[in-house]
C-alpha cells in the first residue's frame, strides 16, 4: 500500500508536473491523494473547503482544458511550509492558449496538504494574451492602481 505523503518541494513539483498526461489529457488523480480530506484552498476566484469541493474544482479545470502544463520556476520547503513559483500554461478547448503566472503557499500536516493559497493575476495574464485587450487593461490598471 502506497503512503501518500509530501516529503520535499521537489516531490510536490513533480506531482504537479505530472497533471498533464500525454496519453489522455489533464488528470489530477495521481495528485489528489496527497491532499488532506479537510483541505482549505483559496485563490483569486474561490475559497473551497474539503476534498470533495477541491476535487470538483480540478475536474472543472480538466474538463475545460485540452491540455495543461505546470512549469515550476522556484520551490522551497521549510518545515511544513512550501512556497512554489509557477507558470500554468493552459490550452482551452474553445480559447487560445494562455499562461498564468503565480505562486502558492502550501501548508502540510503529517505530509498531507491541508492549506493551499494560490496568488496570481488571472485577468492580467489572460488579457495579455488577447492583443486587442492587452494595452487597454494595463493602462486601466496603471491609472487606477499604480
Amino acid at each position: 500500500m502506497e503512503e501518500y505523503r509530501i516529503t520535499s518541494a521537489e516531490q510536490l513539483c513533480n506531482l504537479w508536473k505530472d497533471v498533464y498526461s500525454r496519453k489522455g489529457g489533464v488528470d489530477y488523480s495521481r495528485l489528489l491523494p496527497y491532499y488532506h480530506d479537510d483541505i482549505i484552498f483559496k485563490d483569486s476566484i474561490q475559497e473551497l473547503k474539503g476534498i470533495d469541493d477541491f476535487t470538483a474544482m480540478t475536474e472543472r479545470l480538466a474538463k475545460r482544458s485540452r491540455d495543461l502544463e505546470y512549469i515550476i520556476h522556484n520551490a522551497v520547503m521549510e518545515g511544513d511550509l512550501i512556497f512554489v513559483e509557477w507558470e500554468m500554461v493552459i490550452s482551452y478547448k474553445k480559447y487560445p492558449t494562455s499562461s498564468v503566472y503565480g505562486a502558492s503557499r502550501i501548508t502540510l500536516r503529517d505530509g498531507k496538504i491541508t492549506n493551499q493559497r494560490d496568488y496570481y493575476d488571472l485577468w492580467g495574464d489572460i488579457f495579455d494574451n488577447i492583443w486587442f485587450l492587452r494595452k487597454g487593461y494595463r493602462r486601466f490598471m496603471r491609472k487606477r492602481f499604480g
